[in-house]
């Protein structure tokens, strides 16, 4: 079975570094996790403003406040198919400074939307479409899109104005020999609003009854893309 990546980017898949398709290559089926250690090299945050609503993030586990350098974290990456029945991979970041933070999301395949899906969230509170593409040094570059905010019976497209466009780009440094990531998160009106770049190594874990860990499963999942 192709990864949810693979079947977005099609041929261009293969135009990643051989360590980026091999970290975005793999699917439920073949029961593996791809979990990073590193550090990140800096934590930002925008302007004052903004901090109220980085607080308002940490009670899902989107954004939050902290700031600094060197903070040891880690990514779990894991594939897996959820209730509904959707190969879904995990983004779950977990930062320790002052204390620990959280940021979780989901990515699903979204046939209907011909696209990716990112629940964003400990609940999948905001599915976000995410845009790929590939650089021309073998990175994957993701965008975030159109968002919608489903909770209950309600749900609405998330006014872009109240909101954040998100650009990640993760690669191998061939230099360091380690993977390196970046997220720039900017509202169009308020600017930077919060953000980080680190570096880690990736240990495989095989999961033998192919299960993955419960601490990275969201606390309900949402069916509405």
């Amino acid at each position: 079975m192709s990864s949810i990546y693979q079947q977005v980017l099609g041929t261009d898949f293969h135009k990643l570094h051989p360590n980026i398709q091999r970290r975005f290559g793999f699917s439920s089926v073949d029961r593996i996790g791809a979990i990073g250690r590193g550090v990140m090299e800096e934590v930002w945050k925008g302007a004052p403003y903004t901090i109220p609503f980085l607080y308002i993030g940490t009670w899902r586990r989107i954004m939050f406040p902290e700031t600094g350098r060197d903070i040891p974290f880690t990514i779990e990456n894991y594939a897996y198919r959820d209730q509904f029945g959707r190969e879904t991979v995990t983004w779950i970041r977990t930062f320790t400074s002052s204390r620990t933070r959280r940021f979780d999301a989901y990515m699903v395949y979204s046939a209907e939307r011909g696209g990716i899906v990112d629940y964003l969230g400990s609940h999948q509170h905001l599915a976000v479409d995410i845009e790929l593409r590939v650089d021309d040094e073998g990175a994957l570059c993701l965008r975030s899109g159109a968002q919608r905010f489903y909770e209950g019976p309600l749900g609405f497209s998330f006014p872009m104005a109240l909101s954040g466009i998100a650009n990640v780009r993760e690669w191998y440094d061939e230099r360091e020999q380690c993977y390196r990531i970046s997220v720039d998160v900017r509202n169009r009106r308020w600017g930077r609003l919060f953000g980080y770049r680190g570096r880690f190594q990736v240990e495989w874990q095989s999961l033998a009854k192919g299960e993955v860990p419960a601490h990275v499963r969201p606390v309900r999942e949402e069916r509405r893309e």
